[in-house]
């Protein structure tokens, strides 16, 4: 079974993840293992660094640690097992260098319906399932109706 789990958050989304959140503690329960909650910031563009505050970086990063550490807080782990990290740079890559990190053996990523603008997958969806060295479960958020 699976020991290390993580599950990719964008915190401006949480309801395309929080099935995929659900999928892991579920699986995390079974297995007796843990959940590894990630957030991955953007990069701001040079071209913006003179537009904002100092302390702007410091302050994303303090509010971005907070809000995904109220969300797991929220989840139901035996042993309360769950972890959390804030990254930054490209998702694909720092999903995977967390996961590397951690020895996760299962990623669990939350993905969009298809449209045909994604037609299978979201693109940071797609890269992590291609380029993962562990196994990745892509779990849909649920059809609305």
């Amino acid at each position: 079974m699976f020991k290390t789990i993580l599950v990719p958050v964008d915190l401006s989304e949480v309801e395309v993840a929080r099935p995929a959140i659900e999928k892991a503690t579920a699986l995390a329960g079974v297995s007796g293992g843990t959940v590894a909650l990630v957030y991955v910031r953007s990069i701001l563009p040079v071209t913006f660094m003179e537009y904002v505050p100092p302390s702007f970086d410091e302050e994303q990063q303090g509010d971005a640690e907070k809000r995904l550490a109220e969300l797991a807080a929220t989840l139901h782990v035996p042993g309360g097992a769950v972890t959390t990290a804030v990254r930054m740079g490209a998702v694909y890559n720092e999903v995977l260098a967390e996961a590397k990190k951690i020895g996760a053996d299962l990623i669990v990523v939350g993905s969009h319906r298809p449209g045909m603008a994604t037609y299978l997958l979201g693109s940071n969806a797609s890269t992590i399932v291609r380029h993962a060295e562990s196994s990745v479960l892509v779990v849909r958020e649920p059809a609305k109706k």
